[in-house]
C-alpha cells in the first residue's frame, strides 16, 4: 500500500483568506498564504492524488465550446477531462487550481441575475474560499469517500467560520447548491470543474440536511457515494459545529 504523505501543503493565492479560518484545526492563514496540516485537518485521508486539468487551458478550450445535439455539455466535459486530464500529488496546485474555479464560478457579476438580494460580495468571498478547500475532499471511482476535511459540510464550515445565524447560513448554502445555477450557471459550473476532474454533486437535497458537496469523478457509483456519506455525516458534522466561538 502506498504511503500517504502527511507533509503540510502550502500554497500563496491571488486572494487574502479570512482570518477566521485558523480556529479550524489544521488551518492557518497568512493573509495570501494557506497552510494545512493534513493530520489535523481530515477526518479522513486516505489519498493524496487528484485529478487536475490546467486551468488555462479549461478557459481557452472548453468554456467557450457550445454543447450540440451530438455532445451534450456533460460529454464535452468527460472528454476534455479523458485528453487534458493529470494525476498530481502536488495539493497546492489543486488548491490553486480550484481558487480560479471559483473565482470564476463566484464572480461579482452575476449578482444582479441572482434573485437573491441578500446574497452580497462578501458572501461570494465565503463561498470563494470554502469551495476552494473542498476541493481537497476526495471521492473514488466506487464511490468510497476517501478524503474528508471540514469543507465538505459546507454549511457547517461556512456557518462556524463566518459566524453566520441559522437564516444566513442556510442562504448561503442555496447559494452553493444549486439557487445560483440557473441552466446557464449550471452548464458554466459543469465545464469550469473538469478543471478539477470531475464534476460538483451533492450529498443532500436541500438546507435542511446540510450535507455538502463533493467533486466526484464522471462514472463514480452514487449509490456507494451516498452510503458512505450517511455513515459517518451526523458525527463529523457535529465536529465541525463544535469549534463555533461562543
Amino acid at each position: 500500500m502506498a504511503t500517504i504523505s502527511t507533509a503540510a501543503i502550502t500554497v500563496e493565492l491571488p486572494e487574502a483568506f479570512d482570518a477566521r479560518w485558523n480556529p479550524l484545526p489544521g488551518i492557518r492563514i497568512d493573509d495570501r498564504r494557506i497552510t494545512v496540516d493534513p493530520v489535523q485537518y481530515f477526518f479522513r485521508f486516505e489519498s493524496h492524488t487528484w485529478l487536475v486539468a490546467d486551468w488555462e487551458l479549461v478557459a481557452s478550450q472548453l468554456l467557450t465550446v457550445d454543447e450540440t445535439t451530438e455532445n451534450a455539455v456533460e460529454q464535452l466535459a468527460l472528454d476534455f477531462i479523458k485528453a487534458n486530464g493529470e494525476s498530481t500529488s502536488d495539493a497546492a496546485r489543486v488548491l490553486a487550481t480550484a481558487y480560479e474555479v471559483y473565482a470564476y464560478l463566484f464572480r461579482d457579476e452575476h449578482l444582479a441575475g441572482l434573485g437573491l438580494p441578500e446574497i452580497n460580495r462578501d458572501h461570494l468571498r465565503m463561498l470563494r474560499q470554502a469551495a476552494t478547500l473542498m476541493a481537497l475532499n476526495k471521492v473514488e471511482l466506487d464511490g468510497h469517500i476517501s478524503n474528508v476535511g471540514p469543507c465538505w459540510f459546507f454549511p457547517a464550515a461556512t456557518s462556524v467560520v463566518f459566524d453566520l445565524d441559522e437564516k444566513t447560513g442556510g442562504l448561503l448554502d442555496e447559494v452553493y447548491h444549486g439557487g445560483w445555477f440557473n441552466e446557464h450557471r449550471r452548464i458554466e459550473s459543469i465545464k469550469a470543474h473538469a478543471a478539477l476532474g470531475g464534476r460538483l454533486v451533492h450529498g443532500c437535497q436541500s438546507v435542511p440536511d446540510q450535507t455538502g458537496g463533493v467533486i466526484a469523478p464522471y462514472g463514480a457509483s452514487m449509490a456507494a457515494f451516498r452510503d458512505d456519506l450517511a455513515a459517518f455525516k451526523a458525527g463529523w458534522i457535529a465536529r465541525v459545529y463544535a469549534h463555533r466561538v461562543a
